[in-house]
């Protein structure tokens, strides 16, 4: 229901923390990300996960006052001046509309992996996290909802990853850190698990089983121990005119046809 929306002051001590979470120790010392962008705020607020607050910048906030008034009540909402937004956007050409998100509980990966339903995506030394948040806003088209990144791998809450996804973000179960030496052998007792290789392995083809996709970086692709374990190995074929295909490009591959 639409309501009127007072804009907060900031105090300085939130402004210096909200600054501090462009750096990924204190995401995860406070338990908060930021997260810009209309699109991006709108998808988490349709989501389950937790607002913490929402920012405006006060010259724009006369385009946003449709929005503001449909704010859940119980979420403060603060406008900030133009030099203060400076300080916390990464957008050179910002819209003026950003969120304070309260980082998810981790999942319990053993829970999942037993009870959970449906393909996962399993991403190792993703360094990029542009690539990862276009894999999560795919995965999320192909109705994917878990990916687990290694240990190496981009943090999921990278300002940059949280708005490639456009707003996606807030429909995953993101499982971050994870040693895939020690975990690719329990994942396989309960899903079948699928590797990816630029030359070698069969043509991708839909799964009725559920399906573990496993996939490396573009440049260095998944080392030979990895690969090992894969129950099957998939190659995409092409017409060879290019070293490869971006890791976006060959995950959405692999999903549409692993899920259709």
């Amino acid at each position: 229901m639409a309501h009127e929306i007072t804009l907060r002051s900031p105090l300085r001590s939130q402004l210096k923390l909200w600054k501090k979470l462009y750096q990924a120790k204190y995401r995860y010392q406070e338990g908060l990300f930021l997260a810009e962008g209309y699109k991006v705020v709108q998808g988490l607020l349709n989501s389950k996960w937790k607002t913490g607050a929402i920012l405006v910048m006060e010259k724009k906030s006369s385009d946003w006052h449709a929005f503001l008034s449909t704010i859940p009540q119980g979420i403060d909402v603060y406008g900030l001046s133009e030099r203060e937004w400076d300080t916390l956007s990464q957008d050179k050409e910002p819209e003026g509309v950003m969120a304070v998100v309260a980082m998810p509980a981790r999942a319990d990966t053993d829970a999942l992996l037993v009870h959970g339903s449906g393909h996962i995506l399993l991403l190792y030394r993703i360094g990029n996290p542009n690539n990862v948040g276009a894999v999560v806003r795919a995965a999320h088209w192909f109705g994917i909802e878990t990916i687990i990144l290694s240990s190496g791998s981009a943090d999921f809450t990278n300002p940059k990853c949280v708005r490639s996804a456009m707003g996606t973000l807030f429909n995953m179960r993101m499982i971050q850190d994870v040693n895939f030496a020690e975990t690719l052998p329990i994942i396989k007792e309960h899903f079948f698990l699928v590797g990816s290789h630029i030359k070698k392995g069969i043509v991708p083809h839909a799964c009725k089983q559920r399906t573990a996709l496993l996939l490396g970086s573009e440049s260095h692709g998944l080392p030979e121990a990895l690969i090992r374990l894969a129950d099957e190995l998939w190659h995409i074929p092409g017409a060879e005119r290019a070293d490869s295909l971006s890791l976006p490009q060959a995950t959405a591959i692999m999903m549409y046809e692993c899920t259709k």
